[in-house]
């Protein structure tokens, strides 16, 4: 497939460019929630653990430049902040369940033989 251009960044494949979209860290586990209901700033933060303000700040406006999140800004003090997903972002959700269920297999995968191996170890030191 020949290489492309999308918003003056170059690709390889359209692969590359939705992995650039929706990849990193952050991004599926935040349209995974969003996709469940409208979520406040400061409830997405707490609900996703460890992230920083500063991350989550830049993933949000990432996803919403994408037009795969809306924002809603309510003039109210303090401020009110609302995300929700759009429904181009709702036809990625599908292809993030697929990677949750392959990943989940995967996990297990790699586990059993790790367990077996333990125990077999336990076993042979006994």
């Amino acid at each position: 497939m020949p290489g492309f251009e999308h918003n003056g960044k170059k690709y390889n494949n359209p692969v590359e460019l939705a992995l650039d979209v929706i990849g990193g860290k952050w991004k599926m586990p935040i349209l995974w929630r969003l996709n469940r209901k409208v979520w406040r700033y400061g409830e997405l933060r707490k609900d996703l653990g460890i992230i920083t303000h500063k991350m989550l700040t830049e993933q949000l406006k990432e996803l919403e430049k994408a037009g795969l999140i809306d924002r809603k800004v309510y003039p109210v003090v303090p401020p009110k902040v609302e995300y929700r997903i759009t429904s181009k972002g709702k036809t990625i959700v599908p292809v993030i369940e697929s990677l949750r269920e392959w990943g989940d297999k995967f996990k297990n995968e790699k586990l059993i033989p790790q367990k077996i191996k333990k125990t077999k170890t336990k076993i042979q030191k006994s």
